[in-house]
């Protein structure tokens, strides 16, 4: 694998363990605070919060000046930010490092994407973003493990040590090669026209709004709810935070049990049956975890739910890189955008949510919404599909 291969590799391997590392923490977190986890969670809501505004800034910034260049001096911004969390003395400084590192972790998936896209012959580029993709889910999966094994027998804060040494180890190789390159390489492309005019032509478009406004939701209902799980177990079952980061875990394992089955799903039930049974699994597992008796039933709970998440998502990513291709990186910073948001601000009132309405109706609630919006995604594919082809006749 190539050094800037690598590299992003590695970054994409921490920025997926970012998305998902307080997962486990958020109970730690709220006890050294002395708060409860519904206010801990402003940590959560301001790394997704930045994560998703910044996406639409470093895009454009990646064309103009160069994608590994931008890239690491994010990670170095992300570095720095996940040393400052390490030694963070209140939880609204905490959240402003989460913030900041937010910003830097932004860069790192698009424009890796951009770069493999540039620098990968087309018939192998699939391949390589494969294996790219599986370190972001990785992540995911180890993300949680490790970070309630450091709280349960060191301290949270160390976590954000790992974070910072990789970001800054990433940032310097990432460096190195774009120094190395660059000569040799063309000058990168310009972007064209005023990026807040492509941004407003591409939501111009009715299916695009219909994309993104799902992206928005899904990310809202799913994450909202799903960032308060770890408190759950905590307080419900008295469990360690190792058993329960390794619990989560089992999000990714879906995803990664998803990723074998895909093309065998998907010639047996197209994309409205993935929309559907994708959000008819979440709703189950969002309404189930409040009623299990035991703790260890929760582990099946989660990997089917990250099985059920990744078939509504990737339909939804699926449609998001042919909604505008005449403009596909606006339109794909637009859709991560939504994501993001709708994580960042489900988070904020599914908090609000579970003090009045507890932690059951809330999972419950959050779940039914996820069945009615893959039920209604399902019937705008169908007249999408009914529209775009009356117009080829």
């Amino acid at each position: 694998m190539p050094p800037a291969l690598l590299a992003l590799a590695a970054a994409a391997f921490v920025s997926g363990a970012n998305l998902r590392l307080f997962d486990a923490l958020l109970p730690k977190v709220a006890e050294d605070f002395a708060v409860p986890p519904t206010t801990a969670s402003i940590v959560v809501t301001a790394f997704t919060l930045a994560y998703g505004l910044f996406q639409i800034v470093h895009g454009p910034l990646g064309d103009r000046i160069g994608k590994l260049r931008v890239i690491g001096g994010a990670t170095l911004i992300a570095s720095a930010a996940s040393l400052g969390c390490a030694f963070a003395p209140t939880l609204t400084a905490l959240a402003g490092l989460r913030f900041a590192t937010g910003i830097g972790a932004a860069a790192i998936v698009p424009l890796s994407l951009a770069w493999i896209g540039d620098n990968t012959p087309y018939e192998k580029r699939q391949a390589t973003l494969g294996r790219f993709l599986s370190f972001i889910l990785m992540g995911q999966i180890l993300g949680p493990a490790l970070g309630g094994a450091l709280a349960e027998y060191i301290s949270w804060r160390r976590v954000f040590d790992v974070m910072a040494v990789v970001f800054l180890m990433v940032s310097v190789v990432l460096f190195t090669v774009d120094h190395r390159t660059r000569p040799a390489a063309s000058t990168p492309a310009q972007a064209h026209g005023n990026v807040w005019r492509n941004y407003a032509a591409v939501l111009g478009d009715p299916w695009v709004r219909i994309v993104v406004l799902t992206v928005f939701l899904e990310g809202g209902l799913f994450y909202g709810a799903f960032a308060y799980t770890g408190a759950y177990l905590k307080e419900r079952f008295g469990l360690s935070y190792l058993l329960i980061g390794g619990m989560l875990a089992g999000f990714g394992l879906g995803g990664v049990i998803y990723s074998l089955m895909v093309k065998w799903l998907l010639a047996r039930l197209g994309e409205k049956g993935f929309v559907r049974l994708g959000g008819s699994l979440m709703f189950v597992c969002m309404a189930a975890l409040p009623l299990l008796p035991w703790w260890q039933a929760a582990i099946p709970v989660f990997i089917v739910a990250g099985f059920g998440f990744y078939m509504f998502h990737n339909t939804l990513q699926t449609r998001a890189t042919e909604m505008a291709p005449q403009m596909r990186g606006t339109a794909i910073a637009v859709f991560a955008f939504c994501l993001f948001m709708g994580q960042a601000s489900g988070v904020a009132i599914c908090g609000v949510a579970i003090r009045f309405l507890q932690y059951g109706w809330t999972f419950a609630a959050t779940g039914m919404g996820l069945a009615l919006l893959g039920y209604w995604f399902a019937v705008k594919i169908a007249a999408h599909r009914a529209m775009v082809q009356a117009r080829a006749a």
